[in-house]
This record gives structure tokens, sequence and C-alpha cells, in this order.
């Protein structure tokens, strides 16, 4: 049954799951990245990967506009290298360069953002621009490197020679032994 039905379930969950995770504050999404590359392929894996990452900015968006308050982005904002703040806040440009910074940097985007009501539209175009290039390299990179282990499985497995009988001989013979026959005298 899930045969027919495997793509009409398997894409929106990929990419359900791809939301939720990457619309969390502080999360890593590169897993899930490489994850979709070595299911769906590099293609469908970089789709899912970029439908994800729409909605999940979308979300993030809406949950920072919630939750920007209890970080006290004044004191962040002033502990950011000189090259971000140069920007004018929440400014497109401050905001890609801001994403550019590992782990808190996409967080604390999201946030200003939000704190500063940032059009919803730009905090998405700049969340993807800077996304989903890396997304999708992890996605191809994940195929390559399930292609590589399959392949490298394949030629490295034992190959054990059967000769050619049914199933049921072969199994008949590992359990039941024929007796041999005693010398003649």
């Amino acid at each position: 049954m899930l045969g027919t039905l495997g793509p009409f379930v398997a894409y929106p969950l990929a990419v359900l799951i791809f939301t939720v995770v990457a619309s969390a504050p502080f999360s890593v999404t590169d897993a899930l990245a490489v994850m979709n590359g070595v299911i769906f392929g590099p293609i469908y894996g970089s789709l899912v990967n970029a439908v994800g990452l729409v909605f999940a900015a979308m979300v993030g968006y809406a949950l920072a506009r919630r939750t920007s308050h209890l970080l006290e982005l004044e004191k962040n904002i002033e502990r950011l290298p000189p090259w971000v703040r140069r920007f004018p806040i929440g400014s497109p440009r401050f905001l890609l360069t801001l994403r550019v910074i590992p782990g808190l940097g996409g967080t604390m985007a999201t946030q200003i953002a939000a704190a500063f009501r940032v059009p919803m539209f730009v905090h998405v175009w700049t969340m993807c621009a800077i996304a989903i290039p890396i997304c999708t390299i992890l996605a191809v990179f994940g195929d390559r490197a399930s292609a590589a282990v399959h392949s490298y499985y394949e030629s490295h497995r034992p190959h054990v020679h059967m000769p050619h009988m049914h199933l049921q001989e072969r199994f008949h013979s590992l359990f039941h032994h024929k007796p041999k026959p005693s010398p003649t005298p």
C-alpha cells in the first residue's frame, strides 16, 4: 500500500521534519540536509531542504516575534564583530552578514529580525539566501557519500559460489548430512 502512497507521504513528512527542526532556535540542520540527499537524491533532497527552509523561516519568525524579548538583544548586538555591526541593524546586509557566523548567527538574525519588525519576506529571503546553498551542497554530499559507500560495499562483499540447486536442497544439505559410506574390506 505504501508503494503508491510513498511519495505522497515521504516528501511532506521530510519537509515537516525539516521545518520543525530548522525553525527551532540554535538548531543545526546539517544532518537532516545530508539525510535528505541520501534518501531522496541530490535534486529532490535539495528541493525538500529548500521548501523546509522556507517554511522554517516563516515558523521561526513567528516564534521569534513572541520570544525575542527574552533575549538580551542589545547586549548581544554590542558583542557582535565590527564587520557585522557596520551595517544598519535589521537591514538585509546586516542579516545576511550575521547569518554567516556559525552557530549563533542564524538564531540571532531571526530574533533581531522579529524584534525590529523586519518584514517577513526580507527575513525569509535572507535566511534562504544563506541556508539553501549550504543545504544543497550537503544534500549532494549525502547522495555521493551514500553512492560511494554502496559501491565500496558491492565491490568488497564476500562472493560465495553456490552450485546451482534449489534453495530447499541447499538448506537441507546444511542440516542433514548423509552418512559417509564405510570403507569395504
